[in-house]
């Protein structure tokens, strides 16, 4: 299954049969004081450097969230959405919890943007997915509803199918609906991580979705955080995410390396053509 995401004159196909798309995390204040600062003080010079470098990086689409407490998220939103469209020409996934900053933001992204997110919430359902059918968007969805998120699989997998049913029902194509079956901490419950990749094959086999993560929760609060990433990226993978929101200059020579390992890149296409342009930005 084939979701299509564009910007103004890029398109990217995040496709059940691969590779995996890189969405770059960094346009996301939460952890990073010098961008929640930049961005209280409006200095989007430092906003724009992050979007180019991550492009740079390989980043297939953008992930730009601005939530930082006591800021004007809805007029902030809609001027870093410009910054990053003009800096670069990947496509935006536009990351907020609140339908009403979604609502004045989806107006403003070039193209076709992926919307950060739904989730199995009767509120966020009935909120967030006609923004989306609306604007012709694609959205990713958490496997958590009004009890929360489930320490089991087929929970997970039944939501996913709820929120499946809700946007098909109001007329959103289910190839724009991607699940993201929601990556806890290891240190915090060592079954975590086995449940969340039990999911993406429940979800992977019955629904043929596309599935997104946001692989680095697995590493919380834990030393060497970067092995433990890498090593959960490469069994989501082998289980059948096909999206992941995740450092790329870190990390997607990892993913490229699984998918080439599982034999997912032709002679290794993919991971060297990243090799490449990783060294020359380097250089």
């Amino acid at each position: 299954m084939d979701t299509i995401i564009s910007s103004a004159n890029k398109e990217i196909v995040i496709s059940t049969e691969g590779p995996v798309a890189l969405i770059g995390e960094k346009i996301n204040p939460t952890g990073r004081k010098k961008l929640a600062r930049a961005l209280q003080e409006r200095n989007y010079d430092y906003v724009e450097q992050m979007a180019i470098k991550q492009a740079a990086a390989g980043a297939d689409i953008l992930d730009v969230n601005v939530g930082v407490p006591d800021l004007d998220e809805v007029a902030v939103l809609q001027e870093v959405i410009k910054v990053v469209a003009d800096a670069t020409d990947c496509p935006l996934c536009i990351d907020s919890a609140d339908p009403e900053v979604l609502k004045a933001a989806l107006p403003v992204a070039p193209g076709k943007p992926l919307v950060n997110s739904v989730s199995g919430e009767q509120a966020s359902l009935m909120s967030v997915l006609p923004l989306v059918k609306d604007r012709g968007a694609a959205v990713i969805g958490l496997t958590m509803d009004d009890e929360g998120i489930p320490n089991d699989p087929d929970k997970r997998m039944a939501i996913a199918e709820v929120i499946l049913k809700q946007a098909v029902k109001i007329g959103i194509p289910e190839e724009d609906v991607i699940i993201d079956p929601l990556v806890m901490s290891v240190g915090a419950d060592t079954n975590a991580g086995l449940v969340t990749l039990r999911a993406i094959k429940l979800i992977h086999e019955h629904l043929g979705l596309n599935i997104n993560l946001g692989a680095s929760n697995a590493s919380f609060g834990l030393p060497e955080r970067h092995v433990l990433n890498q090593a959960f990226l490469a069994l989501a993978i082998a289980h059948g995410a096909t999206c992941m929101i995740t450092d790329v200059a870190r990390l997607g020579l990892a993913i490229r390396a699984a998918e080439l390992i599982l034999g997912k890149d032709d002679f290794g296409r993919n991971y060297i053509g990243l090799y490449r342009k990783q060294q020359k930005v380097g250089e």
